[in-house]
């Protein structure tokens, strides 16, 4: 009996110096973060969207590459005879054998493609997956009605959309930690996406797909409230010179310094620092950078323009904002609308400066190129609400 009182005694002091050596006192309740709630920014920062779905034969496909997704009791070997590929070269790929087991979910990079995924193999729409495009008649609404198009024109028939991930390729050493970190994604997001193992281990020569960003809310078209140059004083002025309390004779008259009269702010002409469009064109360039995708009607109703985000937009031509809304996935749209029952569309856009109703002058800037990992601008002309290649109207 003595000897077990004595246990607990020592088994509670060791207990009592672990508890001193900590730098924080212990809180097994957590009451002391009642008074502040749990930090979730950071989790909120990094949060990834769900993988793409694939097809009936496990094809996720984009315009640069495809992958093959594994099903429960998959083999290499399996994966290959599903979707009509040599089993071997496969394998040599991926750094796997051909009879070797795959984890639901896992990702099997491909080196050439096989037939794109379609109705007839189980996907919405055939082709790779796009970006997501701008569907004018759903966005605008009303405010394109003044439009007046020729022609109604049907509505296009959804598939999916998204950013075409990174895809990366293991090397000796590396852990889905260091990837993670290296890609400033979760592990378990990374693991979700690529079918990992509840130990996360990954093997040389495999490929993964980095998860992509949620995409960030739109933000709010405001516009600066405008200040009257009479209202504006310099700060201090107007302000009565209180008495020092061992005045006995009151302060002498104080003149007041003259007040320099604000300079009149001009809105921005952006068309000075934009590519200058030939004597042909209708449109000026809504900013500078390299055309990282061109029109195809169908699948890319504009052209998207890469720069650095921050940089500022332009109106093409004189016109008024139509409409100011977003996509199916929050990002910014500004719709302006110009003679001739044409209207200009910019997408992907942040800091909005305009509001609907506004006329804007060739140049003046809308908005700037939206923050993230994707910056650049989708820019597209419109006849009435057919798309049109805008490169005619720029040159």
């Amino acid at each position: 009996m003595k000897s077990g009182l004595t246990l607990r005694l020592m088994t509670g002091a060791a207990a009592l110096a672990l508890l001193a050596g900590c730098d924080e006192p212990l809180d097994l309740d957590l009451r002391g973060k009642f008074d502040s709630a749990f930090d979730t920014s950071a989790a909120a920062r990094g949060a990834t969207a769900n993988r793409p779905k694939a097809d009936d034969r496990g094809i996720i496909s984009y315009p640069n590459y495809q992958v093959a997704i594994a099903r429960r009791g998959d083999t290499l070997s399996d994966v290959a005879a599903r979707i009509g590929y040599d089993a071997g070269e496969l394998a040599r790929y991926n750094g796997i054998q051909p009879n070797d087991s795959l984890r639901s979910g896992e990702v099997l990079a491909l080196p050439k493609r096989v037939a794109e995924p379609s109705p007839a193999t189980g996907a919405i729409t055939t082709g790779p997956i796009q970006p997501p495009a701008v569907d004018i008649t759903e966005l605008a609404g009303s405010a394109i009605d003044k439009a007046e198009p020729t022609q109604p024109v049907a509505a296009a028939k959804k598939g999916q959309s998204g950013i075409e991930p990174i895809r990366h390729k293991v090397v000796r050493g590396e852990t889905a930690y260091t990837i993670s970190r290296l890609y400033s994604v979760s592990v378990r997001s990374l693991a979700d996406w690529n079918g990992l193992g509840s130990d996360f281990a990954l093997r040389e020569g495999q490929y993964l797909l980095i998860p992509t960003a949620l995409t960030e809310a739109p933000l709010q078209a405001t516009r600066p409230t405008e200040v009257k140059a009479e209202e504006t004083t310099r700060p201090g002025d107007g302000s009565p010179t209180p008495v020092p309390p061992s005045a006995v004779k009151p302060l002498p008259p104080k003149e007041p310094a003259p007040t320099a009269k604000p300079a009149a702010v001009a809105t921005p002409d952006l068309s000075k620092s934009q590519s200058k469009p030939a004597s042909s064109g209708k449109f000026a360039y809504p900013l500078r950078g390299k055309i990282i995708r061109d029109y195809s009607k169908g699948k890319n109703d504009g052209i998207d323009i890469a720069s650095s985000s921050g940089s500022a937009i332009g109106a093409a031509a004189a016109g008024t904002v139509a409409a100011i809304t977003s996509d199916a996935d929050q990002v910014p749209i500004i719709v302006v609308k110009h003679p001739d029952n044409l209207l200009t569309v910019y997408a992907n856009v942040g800091e909005i400066s305009v509001k609907k109703g506004d006329t804007v002058s060739r140049g003046q800037k809308l908005a700037q190129v939206r923050k993230g990992e994707s910056a650049y601008l989708h820019f597209e002309v419109r006849k009435g609400f057919e798309s049109v290649d805008p490169m005619p109207y720029l040159q």
